[in-house]
Protein backbone atom coordinates (compact mmCIF):
# COMPACT_ATOMS: atom_id res chain seq x y z
CA UNK A 1 0.00 0.00 0.00
CA UNK A 2 1.13 3.40 -0.89
CA UNK A 3 1.07 5.80 2.08
CA UNK A 4 -2.38 7.73 0.47
CA UNK A 5 -3.73 4.11 0.15
CA UNK A 6 -2.86 2.87 3.56
CA UNK A 7 -4.48 6.61 5.02
CA UNK A 8 -8.20 5.21 3.24
CA UNK A 9 -7.89 1.94 4.26
CA UNK A 10 -7.13 3.09 8.21
CA UNK A 11 -10.02 5.57 7.80
CA UNK A 12 -12.31 2.73 6.41
CA UNK A 13 -11.33 0.68 9.74
CA UNK A 14 -11.54 3.17 12.50
CA UNK A 15 -14.97 3.78 11.08
CA UNK A 16 -15.97 -0.20 12.67
CA UNK A 17 -14.94 0.95 16.50
CA UNK A 18 -17.68 1.78 19.01
CA UNK A 19 -19.83 -0.90 16.37
CA UNK A 20 -22.74 -2.93 17.49
CA UNK A 21 -21.27 -6.46 16.44
CA UNK A 22 -25.46 -7.53 16.51
CA UNK A 23 -27.99 -6.84 18.57
CA UNK A 24 -27.85 -8.32 22.16
CA UNK A 25 -28.58 -12.27 21.51
CA UNK A 26 -29.76 -14.95 24.28
CA UNK A 27 -27.63 -17.95 24.06
CA UNK A 28 -29.23 -21.30 22.26
CA UNK A 29 -29.42 -23.13 25.62
CA UNK A 30 -29.51 -22.30 29.43
CA UNK A 31 -27.04 -23.21 31.77
CA UNK A 32 -26.93 -26.63 32.21
CA UNK A 33 -25.84 -29.33 34.24
CA UNK A 34 -24.80 -31.45 31.02
CA UNK A 35 -22.55 -29.04 29.60
CA UNK A 36 -21.28 -28.69 33.23
CA UNK A 37 -20.01 -32.09 33.24
CA UNK A 38 -18.91 -32.39 29.55
CA UNK A 39 -16.60 -29.30 29.91
CA UNK A 40 -14.83 -29.85 33.86
CA UNK A 41 -14.35 -33.59 32.01
CA UNK A 42 -12.53 -32.28 29.01
CA UNK A 43 -10.63 -30.00 30.80
CA UNK A 44 -9.95 -31.97 33.85
CA UNK A 45 -11.33 -29.85 36.42
CA UNK A 46 -12.18 -32.09 39.48
CA UNK A 47 -13.61 -29.54 41.53
CA UNK A 48 -17.31 -30.95 43.44
CA UNK A 49 -19.25 -28.04 43.53
CA UNK A 50 -19.44 -28.28 39.55
CA UNK A 51 -20.45 -31.26 39.60
CA UNK A 52 -21.24 -33.31 42.62
CA UNK A 53 -24.86 -32.33 43.73
CA UNK A 54 -24.60 -33.33 47.47
CA UNK A 55 -21.49 -31.75 47.97
CA UNK A 56 -22.28 -28.46 46.29
CA UNK A 57 -26.04 -28.00 48.03
CA UNK A 58 -23.81 -28.60 51.94
CA UNK A 59 -20.76 -26.09 50.59
CA UNK A 60 -21.02 -21.98 50.74
CA UNK A 61 -22.28 -22.32 46.80
CA UNK A 62 -25.95 -23.63 48.20
CA UNK A 63 -25.83 -25.82 44.57
CA UNK A 64 -24.08 -26.32 41.10
CA UNK A 65 -22.64 -23.80 39.98
CA UNK A 66 -21.14 -23.34 36.67
CA UNK A 67 -17.14 -22.56 36.10
CA UNK A 68 -16.38 -19.14 35.82
CA UNK A 69 -14.10 -19.74 32.42
CA UNK A 70 -17.45 -21.19 31.02
CA UNK A 71 -18.91 -17.63 30.60
CA UNK A 72 -18.43 -17.70 26.84
CA UNK A 73 -19.58 -21.09 26.40
CA UNK A 74 -23.28 -20.02 26.93
CA UNK A 75 -23.04 -17.78 24.24
CA UNK A 76 -20.94 -19.70 21.37
CA UNK A 77 -22.93 -20.40 18.11
CA UNK A 78 -22.15 -24.56 17.78
CA UNK A 79 -21.04 -26.29 14.44
CA UNK A 80 -22.91 -23.89 12.78
CA UNK A 81 -20.11 -21.69 12.54
CA UNK A 82 -17.92 -24.05 10.75
CA UNK A 83 -20.46 -23.98 7.74
CA UNK A 84 -22.36 -21.10 6.78
CA UNK A 85 -21.54 -18.88 9.64
CA UNK A 86 -23.32 -15.43 9.82
CA UNK A 87 -22.08 -12.52 7.92
CA UNK A 88 -21.88 -9.93 10.99
CA UNK A 89 -20.01 -6.67 11.62
CA UNK A 90 -17.07 -8.32 12.66
CA UNK A 91 -16.54 -10.84 9.77
CA UNK A 92 -17.21 -7.80 7.67
CA UNK A 93 -14.36 -5.69 9.18
CA UNK A 94 -12.16 -9.28 8.89
CA UNK A 95 -13.04 -8.93 5.17
CA UNK A 96 -12.08 -5.73 4.81
CA UNK A 97 -8.76 -6.36 6.28
CA UNK A 98 -8.55 -10.14 4.04
CA UNK A 99 -8.85 -7.93 0.52
CA UNK A 100 -5.96 -5.42 1.91
CA UNK A 101 -3.83 -8.34 1.94
CA UNK A 102 -4.25 -8.58 5.93
CA UNK A 103 -5.08 -11.94 5.22
CA UNK A 104 -3.44 -13.51 8.61
CA UNK A 105 -5.53 -13.51 11.65
CA UNK A 106 -3.91 -14.49 15.36
CA UNK A 107 -5.36 -14.19 19.13
CA UNK A 108 -3.25 -12.61 21.00
CA UNK A 109 -5.32 -12.31 24.33
CA UNK A 110 -8.07 -11.83 26.31
CA UNK A 111 -9.41 -10.61 29.64
CA UNK A 112 -12.33 -11.66 31.56
CA UNK A 113 -14.78 -10.06 35.20
CA UNK A 114 -16.92 -12.52 36.31
CA UNK A 115 -19.49 -10.92 38.55
CA UNK A 116 -21.44 -13.60 39.60
CA UNK A 117 -21.87 -17.50 40.07
CA UNK A 118 -24.09 -18.89 36.92
CA UNK A 119 -26.21 -21.49 38.29
CA UNK A 120 -28.28 -24.31 35.94
CA UNK A 121 -31.29 -22.40 34.13
CA UNK A 122 -29.73 -19.41 34.04
CA UNK A 123 -30.18 -17.88 30.41
CA UNK A 124 -27.18 -15.69 29.43
CA UNK A 125 -27.49 -12.93 27.13
CA UNK A 126 -24.13 -11.46 24.87
CA UNK A 127 -23.67 -8.22 23.27
CA UNK A 128 -20.69 -7.15 21.57
CA UNK A 129 -19.20 -3.87 20.29
CA UNK A 130 -15.87 -3.41 18.30
CA UNK A 131 -14.13 -0.93 21.20
CA UNK A 132 -10.94 -0.53 19.52
CA UNK A 133 -8.47 -0.72 16.30
CA UNK A 134 -4.50 -0.17 16.90
CA UNK A 135 -2.43 1.83 14.91
CA UNK A 136 -0.18 -0.04 12.20
CA UNK A 137 2.24 -2.52 13.97
CA UNK A 138 5.48 -4.19 13.11
CA UNK A 139 4.88 -7.38 14.80
CA UNK A 140 6.88 -10.89 14.72
CA UNK A 141 4.50 -12.38 12.70
CA UNK A 142 4.20 -9.53 9.92
CA UNK A 143 2.68 -6.15 9.17
CA UNK A 144 -0.98 -5.39 10.93
CA UNK A 145 -3.25 -4.12 13.66
CA UNK A 146 -4.72 -4.94 16.87
CA UNK A 147 -8.88 -5.31 16.79
CA UNK A 148 -10.05 -5.32 20.32
CA UNK A 149 -13.20 -6.47 20.81
CA UNK A 150 -15.85 -6.18 24.62
CA UNK A 151 -18.58 -8.47 25.17
CA UNK A 152 -21.03 -8.04 28.03
CA UNK A 153 -22.84 -11.02 29.58
CA UNK A 154 -26.21 -10.46 30.98
CA UNK A 155 -28.53 -12.91 32.63
CA UNK A 156 -32.56 -13.00 32.22
CA UNK A 157 -33.13 -10.29 34.83
CA UNK A 158 -30.66 -8.52 32.44
CA UNK A 159 -28.05 -7.78 35.33
CA UNK A 160 -24.92 -8.07 34.27
CA UNK A 161 -22.96 -11.51 34.76
CA UNK A 162 -19.48 -10.61 33.43
CA UNK A 163 -17.64 -8.85 30.35
CA UNK A 164 -14.69 -10.32 28.06
CA UNK A 165 -12.29 -8.33 26.07
CA UNK A 166 -10.98 -10.03 23.65
CA UNK A 167 -8.04 -9.20 21.30
CA UNK A 168 -6.46 -10.05 17.43
CA UNK A 169 -4.08 -9.60 15.14
CA UNK A 170 -4.91 -9.24 11.58
CA UNK A 171 -1.60 -9.07 10.12
CA UNK A 172 0.19 -9.38 6.15
CA UNK A 173 2.75 -12.41 6.12
CA UNK A 174 5.76 -12.16 6.41
CA UNK A 175 6.63 -13.66 3.08
CA UNK A 176 4.06 -10.81 1.67
CA UNK A 177 5.16 -7.48 0.44
CA UNK A 178 2.52 -5.96 -0.14
CA UNK A 179 2.42 -3.21 2.55
CA UNK A 180 5.08 -0.71 3.10
CA UNK A 181 6.68 -0.11 6.60
CA UNK A 182 7.97 3.44 7.17
CA UNK A 183 11.96 3.01 6.58
CA UNK A 184 13.43 3.48 3.04
CA UNK A 185 14.79 -0.13 3.12
CA UNK A 186 11.61 -1.53 4.34
CA UNK A 187 12.69 -3.17 7.35
CA UNK A 188 10.31 -3.35 10.00
CA UNK A 189 10.83 -0.99 13.03
CA UNK A 190 12.12 -2.64 16.08
CA UNK A 191 9.01 -3.98 17.62
CA UNK A 192 7.56 -2.34 21.21
CA UNK A 193 5.48 -3.16 23.40
CA UNK A 194 1.66 -3.92 22.73
CA UNK A 195 -0.17 -1.07 22.31
CA UNK A 196 -2.32 -0.04 25.64
CA UNK A 197 -5.95 -0.85 24.97
CA UNK A 198 -7.87 2.33 24.82
CA UNK A 199 -11.77 2.88 24.37
CA UNK A 200 -14.35 4.39 25.41
CA UNK A 201 -14.12 4.07 28.95
CA UNK A 202 -10.64 4.16 29.39
CA UNK A 203 -9.13 6.23 27.23
CA UNK A 204 -8.99 9.78 30.32
CA UNK A 205 -7.05 6.49 32.12
CA UNK A 206 -3.94 6.23 29.63
CA UNK A 207 -4.23 9.84 28.72
CA UNK A 208 -3.29 10.40 32.43
CA UNK A 209 -0.73 7.49 32.30
CA UNK A 210 0.71 9.51 29.73
CA UNK A 211 1.23 12.46 31.64
CA UNK A 212 2.92 10.32 34.55
CA UNK A 213 -0.09 10.10 36.83
CA UNK A 214 -2.09 7.17 37.82
CA UNK A 215 -5.80 7.72 38.80
CA UNK A 216 -8.33 5.62 40.06
CA UNK A 217 -12.07 6.05 39.28
CA UNK A 218 -13.98 7.18 42.02
CA UNK A 219 -18.39 7.18 41.91
CA UNK A 220 -19.13 10.60 42.67
CA UNK A 221 -22.61 9.09 44.59
CA UNK A 222 -21.33 6.40 47.17
CA UNK A 223 -17.45 7.26 46.48
CA UNK A 224 -16.58 3.99 45.91
CA UNK A 225 -13.05 3.49 44.19
CA UNK A 226 -12.69 1.13 41.00
CA UNK A 227 -10.09 -0.58 38.33
CA UNK A 228 -10.02 -1.10 35.65
CA UNK A 229 -11.98 1.89 34.57
CA UNK A 230 -15.78 1.36 33.48
CA UNK A 231 -18.89 3.50 32.79
CA UNK A 232 -21.20 1.89 35.81
CA UNK A 233 -20.42 1.78 39.28
CA UNK A 234 -20.27 -1.84 40.68
CA UNK A 235 -21.94 -0.86 43.99
CA UNK A 236 -25.16 1.56 43.41
CA UNK A 237 -25.06 1.36 39.76
CA UNK A 238 -24.35 5.38 39.09
CA UNK A 239 -22.82 6.38 35.97
CA UNK A 240 -21.12 9.55 37.45
CA UNK A 241 -17.50 9.53 38.68
CA UNK A 242 -14.36 11.23 38.74
CA UNK A 243 -10.88 10.48 40.28
CA UNK A 244 -8.19 10.13 42.53
CA UNK A 245 -4.78 10.09 42.00
CA UNK A 246 -2.95 7.44 43.38
CA UNK A 247 0.29 7.33 45.88
CA UNK A 248 1.21 4.45 43.84
CA UNK A 249 1.92 2.72 47.53
CA UNK A 250 0.78 -0.67 48.01
CA UNK A 251 2.11 -4.72 48.65
CA UNK A 252 1.74 -7.78 46.22
CA UNK A 253 -1.52 -9.69 46.24
CA UNK A 254 0.21 -12.30 43.67
CA UNK A 255 1.86 -12.74 41.04
CA UNK A 256 4.09 -14.76 38.55
CA UNK A 257 6.63 -14.51 36.18
CA UNK A 258 6.62 -14.85 32.28
CA UNK A 259 9.78 -17.12 30.53
CA UNK A 260 8.10 -18.14 27.49
CA UNK A 261 7.11 -17.49 24.55
CA UNK A 262 9.17 -14.12 24.33
CA UNK A 263 7.19 -11.52 22.62
CA UNK A 264 8.86 -8.48 20.75
CA UNK A 265 9.58 -5.54 22.40
CA UNK A 266 9.78 -7.12 26.48
CA UNK A 267 12.39 -7.94 28.30
CA UNK A 268 12.12 -11.47 29.97
CA UNK A 269 11.36 -12.49 32.69
CA UNK A 270 9.01 -10.52 33.50
CA UNK A 271 7.17 -10.41 36.98
CA UNK A 272 3.26 -9.64 36.68
CA UNK A 273 1.83 -9.12 39.86
CA UNK A 274 -1.62 -7.71 41.02
CA UNK A 275 -0.78 -4.72 43.27
CA UNK A 276 -2.84 -3.56 46.13
CA UNK A 277 -2.97 0.04 46.41
CA UNK A 278 -3.11 1.09 49.70
CA UNK A 279 -6.37 3.92 48.80
CA UNK A 280 -8.09 0.12 48.78
CA UNK A 281 -7.57 -0.54 44.80
CA UNK A 282 -5.73 -3.32 42.93
CA UNK A 283 -3.74 -2.79 39.88
CA UNK A 284 -1.87 -5.40 37.42
CA UNK A 285 1.75 -4.04 36.77
CA UNK A 286 5.22 -5.09 36.48
CA UNK A 287 7.59 -5.70 39.54
CA UNK A 288 11.11 -4.77 38.32
CA UNK A 289 13.94 -3.57 39.75
CA UNK A 290 14.51 -7.05 41.58
CA UNK A 291 15.19 -10.03 40.98
CA UNK A 292 12.04 -12.06 39.73
CA UNK A 293 12.58 -15.37 42.61
CA UNK A 294 12.74 -12.16 45.03
CA UNK A 295 9.51 -11.20 44.70
CA UNK A 296 7.14 -12.33 47.85
CA UNK A 297 3.15 -11.64 48.59
CA UNK A 298 2.75 -9.14 50.65
CA UNK A 299 6.14 -6.96 49.71
CA UNK A 300 5.95 -3.70 50.23
CA UNK A 301 6.46 -1.64 46.91
CA UNK A 302 6.27 1.79 45.38
CA UNK A 303 5.14 2.55 42.14
CA UNK A 304 6.77 4.96 39.14
CA UNK A 305 5.22 5.85 35.46
CA UNK A 306 8.06 5.24 33.11
CA UNK A 307 8.76 5.61 29.44
CA UNK A 308 9.34 1.49 28.43
CA UNK A 309 9.75 1.96 24.95
CA UNK A 310 9.62 4.85 22.62
CA UNK A 311 5.90 4.94 22.20
CA UNK A 312 4.31 3.48 25.77
CA UNK A 313 4.15 4.72 29.29
CA UNK A 314 3.73 2.44 32.27
CA UNK A 315 3.40 2.50 36.07
CA UNK A 316 5.87 -0.11 37.19
CA UNK A 317 6.54 -1.36 40.72
CA UNK A 318 9.83 -1.08 42.67
CA UNK A 319 10.32 -3.08 45.97
CA UNK A 320 10.96 -0.97 48.93
CA UNK A 321 12.31 -1.10 52.43
CA UNK A 322 10.31 -1.78 55.56
CA UNK A 323 9.51 1.34 57.40
CA UNK A 324 9.31 3.63 53.76
CA UNK A 325 5.54 3.03 53.15
CA UNK A 326 4.06 4.83 56.41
Amino acid sequence: MTPEQTQVFEKKIHAFVGRENGPPTRGQDPVNEPMIRQWTEIVGDEVQVYTDRKFAENSTKGGIIAPPSMLQIWSMAGYSMAGDPVQDVQRELHNLFDVNGFTGVLGTNTSTEFYRDLRPGDEITYHTIIDNISEQKATARGIGYFIETVTKFTDQADEEVGRQVFRVLKFVPNDSNSVDTESDDDTPDVPTRIASPRGHDNGWWWSAVDEGKLLIQRCKSCQTLRHPPRPMCGGCQSIEWDSVESTMEGEVFSYTTLHYPKVPGYDYPVCCAVISLTEGTRIISNVVGIDYQDVKIGMKVKGKIEQVDDKTMLPQFYPVHEGEIG
